[in-house]
């Protein structure tokens, strides 16, 4: 059985993460896998992308037996290899990508899932920072997006105390956009998704890149930034549909293009 799922339907390509015997940890395998699939979501026939788990955990991290395997790929290898690209792929691609928290979120996977531009989470999900508790250092992307979310002292502590984030403690600290029940939580991320996969996807493009500036950005700076990819959103087939529909009372049929 394959260690990623892909499946597209309605627009929308959905990415399990299928090692549910080890909580969907990572090894190399799986890492590379992802990669490939996060590549073939460049089609434009896609316009969102949601990363998910199998079984009751979205993902542990890394698999720590590759780790300690003195034949395995090595800790450098797993960074610029395994994890670095991940974050890269997600971040770089043109179109909305969601992560849906089923269940803990551990380390790499926690990271993986704060990278995304939209995270849900099931309420009895959860998320935590585990690399102190082993003598290592947040790494993909952790320390990078984890401050920005939530602020600097919040994330130096969950870092450092390895302390365990409910789903609704994550969404009250601002760390992910919203808990669903269990039992409603698969409808409703399929909401979510579909609503995203309808929406002019070059201006939610456009929207990632521009927020991604902000980071690095002085205002005068961002506010340049914010000029020139207005005037690219506002070339677009979606921009322009949407303008009509405005005006002749009806509801937009949005292409993505």
């Amino acid at each position: 059985m394959s260690s990623i799922l892909f499946e597209i339907s309605n627009h929308t390509a959905t990415i399990t993460l299928n090692r549910p015997d080890k909580l969907n940890s990572f090894n190399r395998e799986m890492a590379l896998l992802m990669q490939e699939k996060l590549d073939a979501c460049r089609d434009s026939k896609i316009r969102c992308v949601c990363i998910t788990g199998a079984g009751k955990a979205f993902s542990a991290g890394q698999d720590l037996a590759e780790v300690t395997d003195p034949n395995g790929p090595g800790m450098q290898r797993i960074l610029s290899e395994h994890y670095n690209p991940v974050i890269t792929r997600i971040r770089q691609l043109e179109k909305p990508v969601v992560a849906a928290v089923n269940g803990i979120a551990a380390g790499a996977g926690a990271n993986i899932a704060l990278c995304c531009d939209i995270v849900v989470a099931a309420a009895s999900a959860s998320f935590l920072q585990a690399f102190s508790k082993i003598g290592l250092i947040p790494d993909s992307g952790g320390t990078y997006f984890l401050p920005r979310l939530i602020g600097w002292q919040k994330a130096s502590a969950l870092m450092m105390m390895g302390e365990k984030l409910s789903a609704a403690d994550a969404e009250k600290a601002g760390m992910i956009y919203k808990v669903f029940p269990d039992d409603s939580f698969v409808e409703n991320t399929t909401q979510i998704t579909g609503y995203l996969a309808s929406m002019p996807t070059k201006g939610l493009a456009f929207t990632k890149e521009v927020l991604s500036h902000s980071f690095t950005n002085t205002l005068e700076q961002q506010l340049t930034t914010e000029d020139m990819y207005q005037q690219k959103a506002a070339q677009t087939s979606d921009y322009k549909e949407g303008v009509n529909a405005f005006l002749e009372k009806r509801k937009a049929d949005f292409k993505g293009e």
